[in-house]
């Protein structure tokens, strides 16, 4: 996207922990924020690379759907779309999140081998198969150092958390990274703490601070009259993928570790302004996606 790394590196951190402040100060719920993968997907690969946008107009994109998302919130608009999701999808966003998530950290951890049928494909860097065929997953045998590696970290953590031990999943990621140095799967050698110093980072974050309402941002971002509409849907799709990715969050996991009480919800649906934890969960996050657009990151 021509973005400089470090800038958007920094303005990454900036973001995240101005909107986990907010969501804990303001909110007073456990979530930690953060730009998320797909959107950043989404910014980078559709947006710049597929629409053709520069990625100072899709940091106003990104920031125009921040306010959009607070308006909604502040509207209430939110939560008719919360009350209109039935109760068996909302049961389901639970189950379709660990889902995802189980699937990504094991396809990580190299437990799965995809092979193709007859055809062509491609394996990329991060050892993901593009085929224009189908892909079979089959699980790899568990006699190597990085499976029995990821085994163990995965029963070290049930373990923890069956114990209720404060701090299960750190304690098994740090646990995890050490116990694989000696196995050679920790690997240090590419790390450098001279490779992007903190004063280096500052110096390039004003490379992308502020850009979406540069003259390349929204100074030109409704110029060409050809490109309006697709600006709008643009906008709309950062928009409604934002919001219910947090809705869905909240709804998945709130509800199921008790975060967000029935009382809680019921007060969402029937008090006004921010009695609610979800209301001011809601309103954090729409903040958090306009502070991230003006540092130079994707939603967050």
């Amino acid at each position: 996207t021509g973005m400089n790394q470090q800038a958007v590196f920094l303005a990454t951190i900036i973001a995240s922990s101005i909107g986990t402040l907010v969501m804990g100060l303001f909110a007073n719920v456990p979530y930690a924020l953060a730009p998320g993968m797909g959107l950043n997907a989404f910014f980078t690969y559709t947006v710049c690379f597929s629409l053709g946008f520069k990625w100072q107009q899709a940091l106003a994109m990104v920031f125009i759907c921040g306010v959009i998302n607070i308006l909604i919130t502040v509207t209430k608009f939110r939560k008719s779309i919360i009350r209109s999701i039935p109760k068996s999808i909302q049961n389901a966003i639970g189950g379709g999140i660990g889902i995802f998530v189980a699937y990504i950290g094991i396809k990580s951890a190299g437990l799965l081998n995809f092979t193709s049928d007859p055809g062509t494909y491609q394996v990329l860097k991060d050892k993901t198969v593009v085929a224009s065929s189908g892909a079979v997953p089959a699980i790899v045998p568990l006699n190597t150092p990085s499976v029995l590696l990821a085994l163990f970290g995965i029963v070290l953590m049930v373990v923890l958390l069956m114990a209720n031990v404060r701090g299960a999943i750190l304690i098994g990621i740090i646990a995890t990274t050490v116990v694989g140095i000696p196995f050679g799967v920790t690997d240090f050698s590419n790390a450098s703490i001279t490779a992007g110093t903190l004063g280096s980072s500052f110096s390039q974050l004003g490379t992308t601070f502020g850009a979406a309402f540069g003259p390349a941002g929204m100074g030109t971002l409704f110029a060409d009259p050809s490109k309006r509409l697709l600006v709008i849907m643009t906008i709309f799709a950062f928009s409604l993928s934002d919001t219910f990715d947090t809705i869905g969050t909240f709804i998945g996991t709130g509800r199921r570790t008790g975060i967000f009480s029935m009382e809680d919800e019921k007060a969402l649906e029937n008090s006004k302004g921010f009695r609610s934890k979800m209301d001011r969960a809601l309103f954090a996050d729409s903040i958090a996606t306009s502070i991230g657009a003006l540092f130079g990151t994707s939603n967050t």
